[in-house]
């Protein structure tokens, strides 16, 4: 195989405690081999002072599955074949198709991204949509929580194993390498006509709270050795005083990793004339508190997004937000349900002024990279391509300054982000998302450019506007095939899925069947993804990661 090498780089990994040293990088057969000046090499790429990191990797982005496409569907202005078509696919520059997804991945340095929401019932959409974005590697979390099957395990009083086995056999079935939670029975009690779903509250008909539902699916998480934690949409999202919601899901992690998803969403208080205030240091003292807990912020940027979530009383809340005034909220067999809601975030604005401001506060006091992850939950905070943006919030603290004359002043006053003049370091980006992401989702070939990791590499012109430097990657690198240069995409391999197979006893299919047999009319083969054609082999097109935990 030849043999190709990056040139005097200047190296950021910490998996290496590298921050720009210089050095090169050598790789074969999609891999990263150790250095050695007495091999021949077929072909050098020159990477002299240029910034040199492993390819980026995004833990939490809405881009594919069934409220994606809906979003698709409910705003054809946001995605519309818009410029000359190009590399021969028809749709190979509509906005937000999945190839675009993936090329707008690429150009920034990623090279792996999770779906964080996959409904069991559709994941096989979700994987054919996967499937189909170029470049990129992919993995699914599979939703569990509110479904019949395992609230009535949870009412009946099933043991810890039965629910170890139904978990085990879900993530199989769908795919996935790790399993969400979503306000966990809030689906189920939205059917009851309930508006808000605490971490306390029962589930109609089942007489289980929302804490004993997380609490054994957590468990199982832990017990099958699923090596990213308990991917949780907490209780409450976007109400003031849901601080202590969060506080609260902390405290139910009784230890155990736990991972909080857009935690930004809760960080609000029920102060001042307005009732609505930063909690953000009140959420960052708790966070301390708890070194099993790890979370992504989930930021707000300013501009036209759309919300979506499978968090159907959130998503009903909000349908008066709607802007343009269009909306989707739906129920479906299997359990399934979630809302999109188009948003616009206006910096006069009081309340996303202050949205705003609390992701930044999050990010700025929480003192530890390893355990607090970059991402604006895409595209309920901001589309993915702002990213270069948020990177340029936290690394300049002038730009940061400049950018608080245009928010409403009432919120910036009551806010600490003008007295915060922290700016994160490259060493900072690289560890948030490249070493700490894949140590995360237990991704050990990945996010690190040592001997044996995929070459999944990302060379940028360092620069003083840092927006400006990770927009556009000098050189991309996936599985060793140089995939973009200059901001230009060159090639478009296929990705693959990463998944995770944990064991489980082949009885509680026995259990699954007779229940699908009874109560739907969906066939229980129709969650399992086994015989697909994908345009290629599934052992190309999936890619089994081990069950441990460091």
């Amino acid at each position: 195989m030849p043999i190709y090498k990056l040139t005097g780089g200047r190296l950021f990994d910490p998996a290496q405690n590298l921050a720009g040293e210089p050095g090169d990088i050598y790789f074969r057969d999609e891999r990263i081999i150790a250095a050695d000046p007495a091999l021949k090499v077929d072909r050098e790429f020159d990477a002299t002072g240029l910034v040199v990191m492993a390819g980026a990797i995004d833990i939490h982005s809405h881009i594919a599955g069934g409220n994606v496409n809906t979003a698709r569907l409910l705003l054809p202005e946001q995605h519309r074949n818009f410029m000359a078509r190009k590399l021969g696919h028809a749709f190979s520059t509509a906005k937000w198709s999945t190839t675009e997804t993936g090329y707008q991945y690429a150009k920034m340095g990623y090279t792996t991204v999770v779906e964080p929401a996959v409904l069991p019932a559709n994941a096989l959409d979700a994987h054919l949509q996967m499937a189909d974005i170029p470049i990129i590697d992919t993995a699914g979390l599979a939703i569990l929580g509110n479904d019949n099957f395992l609230l009535r395990l949870l009412h009946n009083k099933a043991s810890q194993g039965q629910i170890n086995d139904y978990v085990a056999w879900v993530l199989q079935a769908t795919r996935c390498l790790g399993l969400k939670v979503i306000n966990a029975g809030g689906g189920e009690a939205f059917k009851h006509n309930a508006r808000q779903f605490g971490l306390d509250d029962e589930v109609p008909d089942y007489g289980i709270s929302s804490r004993a539902i997380l609490q054994a699916l957590q468990r199982a998480v832990c017990e099958l050795h699923v090596p990213h934690p308990v991917h949780v949409h907490c209780n409450n999202l976007g109400i003031p005083g849901n601080i202590d919601t969060a506080l609260a899901t902390m405290e139910a992690a009784q230890g155990l990793p736990m991972h909080l998803a857009h935690i930004q969403f809760y960080g609000y208080g029920s102060e001042g004339d307005r009732g609505f205030s930063s909690a953000a240091a009140k959420l960052i003292d708790g966070f301390k508190k708890h070194p099993n807990i790890t979370m992504d912020v989930g930021q707000v940027l300013f501009g036209q997004t759309v919300t979506l979530s499978g968090d159907v009383i959130a998503q009903y809340s909000r349908r008066h937000d709607a802007n343009p005034k269009k909306w989707v909220v739906w129920d479906a067999e299997c359990e399934g349900s979630g809302g999109i809601v188009p948003y616009r975030y206006q910096p006069r604005s009081f309340v996303n002024s202050l949205q705003w401001l609390i992701g930044l506060e999050i990010f700025l006091l929480a003192e530890d990279p390893w355990r607090l992850f970059f991402t604006t939950d895409h595209p309920n905070g901001a589309p993915f391509t702002c990213y270069p943006t948020l990177i340029r919030l936290l690394m300049d603290a002038d730009y940061r300054t400049h950018c608080l004359t245009a928010l409403h002043p009432d919120a910036v006053a009551m806010s600490l982000v003008k007295d915060l003049k922290k700016e994160f370091s490259l060493t900072d980006i690289a560890i948030m998302t490249r070493t700490a992401a894949a140590r995360l989702l237990g991704l050990a070939d990945r996010g690190h450019l040592l001997p044996g990791a995929l070459a999944d590499i990302a060379v940028y012109h360092e620069q003083a506007d840092k927006q400006a430097m990770f927009a556009s990657a000098a050189m991309v690198f996936k599985n060793g095939q140089l995939v973009v240069k200059d901001g230009e995409v060159l090639a478009k391999p296929v990705g693959q899925a990463q998944v995770i197979t944990p064991a489980f006893d082949t009885r509680i299919e026995r259990d699954i069947q007779a229940y699908f047999d009874r109560y739907y009319s969906l066939a229980l083969s129709n969650f399992k993804i086994d015989d697909v054609a994908f345009g290629q082999s599934d052992n190309k097109r999936f890619f089994a990661h081990a069950c441990h935990r460091t």
